[in-house]
């Protein structure tokens, strides 16, 4: 029979704190979601602690909801969360192979990673993931794994994620005090490719745009890894937010229009009014329809404008064929796809969890991108040197797995 692995996954949000409980069976890519569970995420704002007690309160309470569910005891979690706590850089790393042509070893692609991540960083920034973007042995460039090969100079183009220690250290907190261990910490964008990517698309080259509550992760793929990645201060909020001071309307009836009504066509709008007396205790009076989507429209097309901006900065506008993959809470809005493609030039759809089963219908959501990706990520690398990890290294010894993943 066999062997079965569980995973739990936990996804820290500004909206919402997630935890999803899958089984896995050995050597199969299918996770059988057994458990899910959602709180809202007061105590949390844009990544960080901002009330310790709340924040556990809330993290313990999406945590039962999911054991509940699954009948399974949640011990230790792999966890996500986002921010404007996170920035993303590049680096280098040079290093010399001993002996006179002498096989590169997985020890030398730990030293020259190590190289890399020999940064200066700001004191309150750690590293979470170093990302190997490319190799170089001598004179060969864009080498994808190069342990075996011989030469005298092993060089590494990374990609590094970085977050504040004490947002970190805080989460970290308050996972210990609502009684369970963290596996791992996998920035959101990152666990989210894992569930709505494919290989083909990110061999190809496509980017990944989370739409969050308060923050638009981007992660850029080619060659079947990370380019580029980077934070957006501006999210789903922020269209609540619009509404609500343009339409002088109270924050929780704007986020009822905005679910109920809300659409970024604005010339397939039509001018009936939204009574909100039907929808809202606060506010009594009417606004049309159309003014809503005009609030909601230049918003998202600000959103998509920025993404835009950052793929101009690379010089992958236009340029990847394998298009614009959208997940998140905040892509459900009628209109959001077609505002995308106009704006980014590149074709564009929404990002569901795939390779999954089980209660399928609580999961089969673009909000749970992030949260489904972090169990195929427990379970394609869990216990392997996978990702580049250097916040926990205790926890893994290979990194062969990892590489074999990038190549044909």
């Amino acid at each position: 029979m066999a062997q079965q692995k569980i995973f739990a996954a936990l996804d820290i949000g500004s909206s919402k704190i997630r935890t999803v409980v899958g089984v896995v069976e050995e050597k199969k890519n299918i996770v059988n979601i057994i458990g899910v569970g959602v709180a809202p995420s007061q105590g949390i704002r844009k990544g960080i602690v901002s009330d310790m007690d709340e924040a556990v309160a809330n993290i313990t309470a999406s945590l039962e909801d999911a054991e509940r569910m699954s009948g399974e005891p949640i011990h230790r979690v792999y966890v996500s969360f986002s921010g404007p706590s996170i920035e993303t850089f590049d680096s280098k790393g040079v290093i010399a192979i001993n002996g006179s042509n002498a096989e590169i070893t997985e020890d030398d692609v730990d030293r020259v990673l190590d190289a890399a991540r020999a940064v200066t960083l700001p004191a309150n920034r750690e590293i979470l993931r170093i990302i190997p973007r490319n190799f170089s042995v001598d004179s060969q460039h864009h080498v994808k794994y190069p342990v075996g090969m011989s030469g005298i100079r092993l060089e590494v183009e990374a990609h590094i994620i970085a977050g504040q220690k004490a947002a970190i250290k805080n989460l970290e907190k308050c996972l210990y005090q609502a009684g369970v261990d963290i596996e791992e910490i996998v920035p959101s964008h990152l666990a989210a490719s894992e569930a709505v990517l494919d290989r083909q698309q990110k061999e190809l080259g496509v980017v990944l745009i989370e739409v969050g509550a308060c923050s638009t992760n981007i992660a850029v793929f080619e060659e079947n890894t990370v380019i580029y990645s980077t934070v957006l201060p501006v999210g789903g909020e922020h269209v609540t937010n619009d509404l609500a001071i343009g339409g002088r309307i109270a924050i929780d009836t704007a986020e009822k229009v905005k679910i109920e009504y809300g659409t970024c066509l604005v010339e397939e709008t039509d001018r009936e009014d939204i009574d909100l007396s039907q929808i809202s205790r606060t506010d009594n009076h009417k606004i049309s329809k159309k003014d809503c989507s005009k609030f909601i429209e230049a918003r998202y097309g600000e959103i998509f404008l920025l993404v835009r901006d950052e793929l101009i900065r690379i010089g992958r506008a236009g340029m990847l064929p394998a298009g614009a993959v959208l997940c998140g809470a905040a892509v459900k809005t009628p209109g959001v796809v077609d505002l995308a493609r106009q704006t980014l030039g590149l074709p564009v759809q929404i990002g569901f969890p795939k390779d999954i089963e089980g209660i399928v219908d609580r999961v089969d959501d673009p909000a749970f991108s992030g949260v489904v990706g972090l169990l195929h990520f427990a379970n394609r690398y869990g216990e392997k040197r996978a990702f580049f990890d250097f916040s926990f290294p205790q926890m893994f010894d290979s990194v062969k797995e990892f590489f074999k993943r990038l190549l044909p």
